[in-house]
């Protein structure tokens, strides 16, 4: 039977969102009553869309209305008798590919970051491995509140969940300020985008590398720096939520879905990401890799002497970006990282040009409270090309995200060029 590609290119415009099973949470809010705008037009793209209430949330919207618009029972009790044997929230945790509250009230802000889950909604996010994004709607002090910024700083640094910024205008209490729920095709177009944007790395295999590498001195002793492996871990999280394969080389240890090869010293790096790097198609070497090493190791523990001085000779380690990128193909993607304390932007260029690398994100670690240990960084991305970049500070995912974004641009690119 032959496919007629004119119809399926106008379906998938037409429902972009066919196939996806999205989960509507609906919390105790006066912007509830959009809800059923926000159900709606997730539909008319295609969605499957099953809402679950808050037991608040029915002061301001019924299961009624929810269920007609979205041709699906809409839920709220926790321990609601079911027709078969599947607990409720297991069931639609499994089924969903997005799981989007709008409103979120602080209330269920706070069970949230604290992972309570006293009623279904709170239940099923934290059953589900779902992306989860969050509207925000609250009075503007409430959401200024030092506890309410906290919260949605742990979901989004912590939990990985997306924020679609609250609107700034007049409240049903009167007030003005920001707070608003943003407006329901500024969440339908959030929500398709990070749908759709799950396909952009599909099929490409890349490596990532994380955390710091230790040196060791004695059985007890290392040299190492202070490196988290934050930005590593969240590029890895990012690049596999995009459909990449993907492979992370870590010091730090992580539980994730894709392959996590640990190492320690700079030479199982050098080795391990060798080994992988023929077969990928980019390498983001965000690790920070020591450049020296003691050049003797003791097998005992060394003891403190009389003397007030210790001497420890050190030699230098190979640097694997130096190494790789000599060897790159002109299809594979490499992306370097410069953590700098002065000229950073010199410093970064010449790194970038001597290592034959296609992009160097440089970050000045004097700054405080960002880059090393922290959630968030400011970075200044430098092309081969030329092409230069300012990110404000912002969490390491969402400077993750851009870089998933030039990569698959990247990508898309190399597959349009004729070949010979």
């Amino acid at each position: 039977m032959r496919r007629n590609k004119k119809r399926d290119a106008n379906f998938a415009e037409v429902n972009p969102l066919h196939g996806k099973t999205i989960i509507l949470g609906v919390a105790g809010g006066i912007a509830a009553y959009k809800a059923c705008d926000i159900a709606s037009m997730l539909r008319r793209a295609g969605a499957d869309v099953h809402a679950v209430l808050t037991p608040n949330a029915k002061e301001f919207v019924t299961q009624l209305s929810l269920t007609t618009i979205t041709r699906n029972t809409a839920h709220c009790e926790q321990f609601q008798a079911q027709a078969d044997w599947k607990p409720e929230h297991i069931d639609l945790a499994k089924k969903a590919d997005l799981i989007l509250v709008a409103p979120a009230t602080a209330d269920i802000v706070a069970k949230m970051a604290a992972g309570m889950c006293d009623e279904l909604l709170t239940t099923l996010i934290l059953a589900s491995s779902a992306k989860v994004m969050i509207a925000p709607a609250m009075n503007p002090k409430m959401l200024d509140h030092p506890a309410t910024q906290n919260n949605l700083a742990t979901l989004q640094n912590h939990y990985r969940y997306d924020l679609i910024q609250p609107d700034y205008g007049e409240l049903a209490c009167g007030d003005f300020g920001t707070g608003k729920m943003a407006s329901v095709e500024t969440i339908v177009a959030a929500v398709a985008a990070r749908l759709l944007e799950h396909r952009t790395l599909s099929g490409k295999k890349i490596i990532v590398t994380a955390g710091g590498t230790r040196e060791p001195i004695d059985p007890v002793r290392f040299i190492g720096n202070r490196s988290s492996g934050k930005m590593g871990i969240a590029m890895a999280d990012a690049a596999y939520a995009r459909g990449a394969e993907v492979t992370l080389i870590s010091t730090v240890e992580v539980d994730r879905a894709y392959q996590v090869l640990m190492v320690e010293t700079a030479h199982e790096m050098q080795e391990t990401v060798e080994a992988e790097f023929d077969g990928c198609h980019a390498l983001v070497m965000t690790a920070a890799v020591a450049d020296f090493r003691p050049l003797g190791f003791s097998d005992q523990k060394i003891k403190k002497t009389v003397k007030e001085d210790f001497s420890l000779e050190l030699t230098k380690n190979p640097d694997i970006l130096d190494l790789l990128g000599r060897i790159k193909r002109d299809e594979q993607f490499i992306i370097g990282f410069a953590a700098e304390s002065e000229e950073l932007l010199s410093n970064a260029a010449q790194k970038l040009k001597r290592k034959n690398l296609d992009m160097i994100v440089g970050n000045d670690i004097t700054v405080p409270d960002i880059g090393f240990g922290s959630d968030d960084n400011a970075v200044i991305i430098l092309s081969a090309d030329g092409s230069k970049e300012n990110l404000p500070r912002q969490p390491k995912r969402a400077i993750a995200e851009h870089l998933c974004d030039i990569i698959a641009a990247r990508f898309s690119e190399l597959e349009t060029l004729p070949t010979h």
